[in-house]
């Protein structure tokens, strides 16, 4: 494997238990090496004394984390998880020094699952767009994922195998995943991102991306930048998390299922706190209700079975919508209502009468405008400021609407701006 120039060198930290992978994490060390690259170990061991140190000891890390390497063995016998959330926290914490000093461009894991979560913690403490990969047996298993990479960009890397003991067939999935992370620091555009334009996240799903779509060429063409979040459960609890960190000028949550997914154990459920931070960080948003016109049950028998009465769109065995019922619909406008009512910034929830989604359209076994209205009545009466709903006599999946939710986005937007420089004044 040739290796690089010098002004191309990179450094790579490699999370690692050398206690119990020594022999494999050396051939790591020297196949990043190989390629011009600075590989960093840092050593989160905490069984035995390792036979030989790391780049930054496992004693150093207990040393952050706040305990001694030998109360670390102690709890690791009794007390395992004492003992790794303290090599978490003090391995996150060198990690970010290193960062600091310029000394890390990308982040390398391999083990088993003690070595997975705490490698994978550790990278969620590092900024969007550093490059992060895991090598683990663990990597597909469907209890831990969402714990493992949860809303982070963690690239994981399937090993199948387990990380024990380097023969020919690991040290053929080791050998990509190194080659993965090295492909990655060489081309990566780095953490920091500019835009020339107001950043608009748009939350979009398959039923809802129509309007998306043309929505995304109208705000282009108005001088916005638009950003698609994709709200299929993760993907909206990412983008509620990149509002708090103050990444957007604005939003376009058009997709807003999710809220009703919570509420009734979906599958898209993209957790308990969605449309909360664009209430706090007080940007312009319009709201649309597409995806509460339905529940992802696929793949859930004891769902599928408790609404066999209703109609449901049957897409494939993974993906089945449910249409949900009008009291279904006013419990989720309460929690619209008690959220917006909280919002610092202005917004409008705009309503197309004609139908939320490309299944809710006249004919359709999902259509049920009565449902649909069960919502809106309650939402008028619950939110506090009745000219923010507003309803325009249009389906959600057409560029009419698109151009009605920029046209009114560009408006709010407008507002949010003059109100701004009137405080400054």
């Amino acid at each position: 494997m040739p290796g690089i120039d010098q002004q191309g060198k990179k450094g790579i930290v490699i999370i690692c238990n050398l206690d119990t992978r020594g022999e494999d994490i050396i051939f790591v060390k020297e196949k990043i090496e190989e390629r011009g690259h600075d590989a960093v170990l840092v050593d989160v061991s905490m069984e035995e004394p390792p036979p030989f140190s790391g780049d930054v000891t496992t004693e150093e890390v207990a040393e952050r984390g706040g305990m001694t390497i030998e109360e670390v063995r102690k709890c690791y016998r009794t007390d395992r998880d004492r003992s790794v959330q303290n090599q978490i926290k003090g391995a996150a914490l060198i990690v970010e020094d290193l960062l600091k000093q310029g000394r890390v461009h990308g982040i390398f894991g391999v083990g088993g699952g003690t070595a997975t979560l705490i490698s994978t913690s550790i990278m969620k403490s590092l900024p969007f767009g550093m490059p992060k990969v895991m090598a683990s047996p663990m990597a597909a298993h469907p209890r831990y994922i969402d714990s493992y990479v949860g809303t982070r960009d963690i690239t994981m890397h399937h090993t199948i195998l387990d990380i024990v003991k380097m023969n020919p067939l690991l040290k053929a999935q080791i050998t990509n995943a190194i080659g993965a992370i090295c492909g990655m620091v060489e081309i990566s555009l780095g953490t920091e991102f500019n835009f020339d334009q107001p950043v608009v996240a748009i939350s979009n799903f398959g039923f809802g991306e129509m309007a998306v779509q043309t929505a995304m060429g109208m705000l282009e063409e108005a001088g916005y930048a638009p950003v698609v979040c994709h709200a299929q459960g993760k993907g909206d609890r990412a983008m509620e998390e990149m509002i708090a960190d103050g990444a957007f000028d604005g939003i376009l949550d058009l997709c807003t299922g999710g809220i009703m997914e919570n509420l009734f154990e979906g599958n898209r459920d993209p957790g308990p706190d969605r449309l909360k931070a664009t209430g706090i960080a007080g940007i312009p948003a319009v709201i649309a209700p597409c995806g509460l016109d339905f529940l992802s049950y696929g793949g859930r028998a004891d769902k599928i079975e408790a609404t066999k009465d209703r109609e449901q769109f049957v897409q494939d065995a993974l993906r089945v919508q449910v249409r949900t019922t009008a009291d279904e619909l006013r419990q989720a406008a309460d929690v619209f209502a008690d959220r917006l009512n909280q919002y610092t910034g202005p917004f409008t929830f705009l309503i197309p009468t004609q139908g939320w989604s490309s299944l809710s359209v006249e004919g359709h076994q999902i259509y049920d405008p009565e449902a649909d209205a069960a919502f809106v009545e309650r939402l008028k009466d619950k939110i506090d400021d009745k000219n923010a709903v507003k309803e325009v006599n249009l389906h959600l999946y057409t560029p009419e609407f698109a151009r009605a939710a920029v046209d009114e986005f560009t408006r709010l937007y407008k507002l949010s701006n003059s109100s701004e420089i009137s405080k400054v004044g």
